[in-house]
């Protein structure tokens, strides 16, 4: 395993106290401390590893909880434009009614006379056949209005459909929001009662050097690194990356997109929103916001997607270095491109 790599797991198994506190909350769980490898407690080995699987289950939880947010805030709004659409048509429709009231009002009062026996008993023959026509007109124009009366109620009755529909749907989408919320707190709240394991001395000696390497990666600045010389892919590309590069330092929070603090989905967002483009809220989702392109024709401003389930992202800034907003306790940094699998590469 890469020493970055080794680093990047150390690390973070120190700073995930802080981070789940700061991020959403979670009170610290206590644990009873028993020696390392004992029969009575794992080994550091073990909390490494495990407190790495429970980090990145946590970050696929935050992912769901992102697409969550964005499906509600979505949803909401669509909600609110069909309540407006369907106030305006029972109001149109109630018109519509109206107008029909008054004819057949008019008609009761007219009585029920054949227009045959009418015209005999009329003074005024030519008069009664120009007023006969222009009921005719009246009779054409009621049996449209009839039938436009007909044709908006059905529209009513299916847009109330499906904005009941909808409403179902927000509902089910704050339940997702709170059990994803939910998720990331357990696992966080596992990780730290792991972490509690191990004694205080073990704790300082797995992760003390490691911890201080990362911290090092974590602020040291681009004179520092070697980008090498290739241009972005576009303008707003450049602006992108100088974007993010502006946010190294700001810490890491679960579901945050800035301007002060970040996830690593949020960070492309915000980043490309800087450049005019608004992405979509996920890592998933932004692996398909552009063109596909191997990790070989990476240039600076695309955006590299991580792991299998492609729950992470970060912003390619050349010489086989990106700058994401790594994990919890972490700060936006540059990192290695190989420091994850790479899933794929996309070019906005």
């Amino acid at each position: 395993m890469p020493v970055h790599r080794r680093s990047r797991l150390l690390a973070r198994a120190l700073v995930l106290t802080a981070a789940a506190t700061t991020a959403i909350g979670v009170t610290a769980a206590g644990g009873a401390q028993a020696a390392p490898g004992s029969p009575d407690g794992p080994s550091r080995k073990d909390v490494k590893s495990q407190v790495e699987q429970l980090y990145d289950e946590a970050e696929q939880a935050s992912e769901k909880y992102n697409a969550a947010q964005e499906a509600q805030k979505r949803l909401q709004g669509e909600t609110t434009v069909l309540q407006g659409e369907i106030a305006t048509a029972q109001d149109q429709l109630n018109e519509l009614r109206g107008d029909l009231a008054a004819v057949a009002g008019a008609e009761y009062r007219g009585g029920g006379m054949a227009r045959t026996a009418q015209l005999m008993l009329s003074s005024d023959p030519e008069g009664y056949l120009s007023r006969a026509r222009t009921l005719d007109q009246a009779a054409t124009r009621q049996q449209e209005t009839l039938h436009e009366v007909v044709t908006r109620q059905r529209r009513l009755d299916q847009r109330r459909t499906e904005a009941a529909a909808k409403l179902e749907a927000l509902e089910q989408t704050r339940r997702t929001l709170a059990d994803s919320k939910q998720d990331i707190q357990q696992r966080l709240a596992k990780a730290q009662k792991l972490l509690n394991s191990l004694s205080a001395g073990e704790r300082a000696r797995m992760t003390a050097q490691d911890a201080r390497d990362a911290e090092q990666r974590a602020t040291r600045g681009t004179d520092r690194l070697d980008l090498g010389d290739a241009p972005p892919a576009s303008e707003r590309g450049a602006a992108a990356l100088a974007a993010a590069v502006r946010m190294i330092g700001s810490p890491y929070v679960y579901g945050s997109a800035g301007p002060r603090a970040f996830d690593c989905s949020g960070l492309m967002y915000y980043s490309w929103r800087q450049a005019g483009v608004t992405l979509p809220r996920t890592s998933q989702a932004q692996a398909y916001a552009g063109q596909r392109i191997s990790l070989s024709e990476a240039r600076p401003g695309d955006l590299v997607i991580f792991y299998r389930d492609m729950h992470h992202v970060g912003m390619y800034a050349g010489g086989g270095v990106i700058v994401h907003a790594p994990y919890p306790g972490a700060r936006v940094r540059y990192e290695s491109v190989n420091a994850m699998p790479v899933s794929g590469v996309v070019r906005l």
